[in-house]
């Protein structure tokens, strides 16, 4: 028993000692019940709608603070014109705008009641769906309102319609994701393993005493992710197009260049994980951890970024993803131009420079 006892000590100071153990240990089960305690939900909250209000009268004003009183949604400042709606959904400012015509008041008294048109952002179908059915609900429980007030029945339709997506397309939502993902893996992951390979292997001292710099050698091991990742791209696209029926609205252009930033981001993370681990299954955990995961969760791919507590939004704008995630959706299937994703493909460029400097400066010239 006592020599039991000094081996189960013993194991209990190697765990201890081993950070990574103890951060697997603790730190895994932490984060994966903050998120998907919070963060994880398919419920739709803060979610930015506007007003046009064209009546302009108590009634309508009713309907606005009964809508700004949900939890559901965060009530922006109001529309003026029907210019303005287009404008908005542009830039992603809202998600859904209500419109409440001249005569709403009027109208309510007819027999054929009075109507409401509901415009949502649809290019993620399920959200739209979603928003849709609370601001249904909310007007529901406002006639029920304006009955009981009255003592009379009143009847208010909404009429649905859906911008980007008008036939609902789910595969619309889940191109740009997937894009990122699969750039995430080859890019990020296997060129993780790119530069500590060749310490495992036993070659990193012929690269250096061979004339190649260091940042030679570096281009060298992500040209080659670099060109695999553009040819799933490509095929990526074929398919989208031609089997999911996907319309590309945007500039195909556009698209690829900021697709090519993108993946030399991914690359840059790639070389400097691996210039900072010591072996193939540090740095492959590392790029699945520490990217990968990000990708699913934090860029909106699979669950709304409105619901989420703000420490997570917060780390979100750090994910190199998100931004290009953005990007697609808005060039792609809204068929938006480089003035309205300008500052996204300016945060992916900075992202990108300072990853590939941070990688070339801990490119060891010497081994230990």
């Amino acid at each position: 028993m006592r020599q039991l006892y000094a081996f189960i000590k013993k194991e209990f100071y190697h765990v201890f000692r081993d950070k990574r153990t103890l951060l697997i240990l603790f730190g895994l089960p932490v984060v994966q019940i903050l998120l998907f305690g919070y963060a994880l939900s398919s419920e739709v909250k803060n979610i930015d709608i506007a007003v046009y209000d064209q009546a302009g009268n108590a009634v309508s004003e009713q309907l606005t603070s009964l809508i700004e009183s949900s939890d559901y949604f965060n009530l922006q400042s109001p529309v003026i014109n029907y210019k303005e709606i287009q404008q908005r959904f542009k830039t992603g400012s809202v998600k859904c705008v209500l419109i409440i015509p001249e005569k709403f008041s009027s109208a309510l008294y007819r027999p054929e009641g009075a109507s409401l048109q509901l415009i949502a952002d649809a290019t993620d179908p399920n959200t739209a769906t979603i928003l849709n059915s609370y601001l249904t609900s909310i007007i529901s429980r406002f006639s029920q309102q304006l009955g009981q007030a009255s003592e009379r029945p009143y009847s208010i339709t909404p009429n649905i319609r859906l911008l980007y997506n008008e036939t609902q397309n789910g595969s619309l939502s889940f191109i740009p994701g997937v894009i990122a993902l699969i750039f995430m893996i080859v890019s990020t992951a296997l060129t993780s393993v790119a530069v500590v390979r060749e310490k495992e292997m036993g070659t990193m001292e012929i690269l250096l005493v061979s004339p190649f710099k260091p940042i030679m050698v570096l281009i060298a091991k992500a040209i080659p992710y670099l060109i695999l990742s553009l040819i799933n791209f490509t095929i990526i696209l074929l398919l989208s197009v031609f089997l999911l029926k996907v319309e590309i609205r945007g500039s195909l252009l556009l698209i690829f260049m900021e697709s090519v930033l993108f993946i030399i981001t991914c690359l840059s993370l790639g070389l400097l994980i691996s210039n900072i681990t010591n072996s193939q299954q540090t740095a492959m955990l590392a790029s699945m951890m520490g990217m990968m995961l990000p990708t699913l969760i934090l860029t909106g791919f699979m669950f709304p970024l409105e619901n989420m507590p703000l420490l997570f939004r917060i780390i979100s704008y750090v994910i190199p993803s998100r931004y290009y995630y953005d990007i697609i959706k808005a060039v792609m299937l809204k068929g938006l131009g480089f003035s309205y994703v300008w500052k996204d493909t300016l945060i992916l460029g900075a992202m990108a420079s300072v990853l590939l400097f941070i990688a070339l400066k801990k490119f060891k010239i010497r081994l230990q």
